[in-house]
């Protein structure tokens, strides 16, 4: 049966801006799903432990004020940093059972300093080992004040049963040549992660899965101003102008052929299941591979580059 893979969307609110306590969040879904026998989990984009919200509401792009700078250092103390050993417990649950998972996370890594922190995507094996750290490539608008860019280092895939699994973070899904070198790899199960809200998924997750001819499961966050913490930095401003629904869901699986398997689900907080059969992806592929049979490798060609940056180097 190891054409067959069963998955869950882990459609969840952060308890905003708290680590500890998220982390629970996440580590109590895998435990959940592991009762329905899961082989991989996804979570959404930065889950762990927040979408930086506030920037849009709290006059985010103002220079030098004190209410961006606190907000901003509270966000950097509730990061994971991997190396510390913030995801120990999340990497022995998935060796304990024996399941895949895709977490989204704000990292704060020591090998860019540790002070500046990226929204990553962890894929954890189900051996519990942490394969690739995918930092966003381009974090997209009002998040560039808070995030920084990454690098292609977790331009990678996986294999995963029959599946080859790879992802990438919330607008970089619309970026075509990050897309291309995961197809390159021989990636057939994208993974897309968002903060939330089918306005992100509900065009973009069928497009991919059409060009690619491969399964796409987006999975986003919930948010609604309830969820804020009563003892979030300057909260009075942030609720001032937020409004009651901040992200709604919107997770959803399409099909090779672009076809939905499980339409974008709204408002609704939980896990969803669904069993997927790499058979689909070879039958898809007969007609289009747009890295096989439909490309011109002698015309066209990408290159790229999958180093891990860092503002030093040293030679001892």
């Amino acid at each position: 049966m190891n054409h067959k893979l069963k998955v869950a969307l882990a459609q969840i609110s952060p308890v905003w801006l708290n680590k500890t306590e998220t982390l629970k969040k996440v580590e109590n879904s895998i435990k959940v799903a592991s009762e329905e026998k899961v082989e991989l989990i996804v979570f959404g984009e930065g889950l762990v432990p927040g979408y930086p919200f506030w920037l849009a509401l709290t006059g985010g792009a103002e220079w030098d004020t004190k209410v961006n700078k606190e907000l901003h250092a509270h966000y950097v103390k509730n990061s994971i940093t991997i190396e510390k050993g913030d995801l120990d417990n999340v990497c022995k649950l998935a060796k304990h059972y024996n399941m895949a998972i895709y977490l989204g996370i704000i990292e704060r890594p020591i090998d860019r300093g540790g002070h500046s922190i990226y929204a990553s995507l962890v894929y954890i094996n189900q051996e519990g080992e942490i394969q690739s750290v995918h930092r966003k490539l381009q974090p997209t608008y009002d998040e560039r004040l808070t995030w920084a860019p990454g690098d292609g280092n977790g331009l990678q895939v996986h294999s995963l049963k029959d599946f080859t699994v790879g992802g990438l973070n919330c607008w970089e899904n619309w970026m075509p040549l990050p897309r291309a070198a995961l197809y390159g790899l021989g990636e057939n199960l994208h993974i897309a992660v968002w903060p939330g809200s089918d306005h992100n998924t509900k065009d973009i997750t069928r497009f991919i899965a059409r060009e690619s001819r491969s399964y796409v499961i987006s999975v986003s966050s919930l948010m609604s101003s309830e969820d804020f913490p009563e003892s979030t930095p300057h909260i009075d401003k942030i609720l001032e102008k937020a409004p009651k629904v901040l992200a709604n869901g919107g997770s959803c699986i399409a099909g090779p052929d672009g076809e939905w398997v499980v339409e974008p689900v709204l408002h609704k907080e939980g896990l969803i299941y669904q069993t997927i059969d790499f058979n689909r992806v070879l039958e898809e592929r007969q007609n289009f591979d747009p890295v096989g049979h439909y490309s011109r490798p002698d015309v066209t060609q990408l290159s790229v580059n999958r180093e891990r940056q860092s503002t030093i180097k040293f030679v001892d």
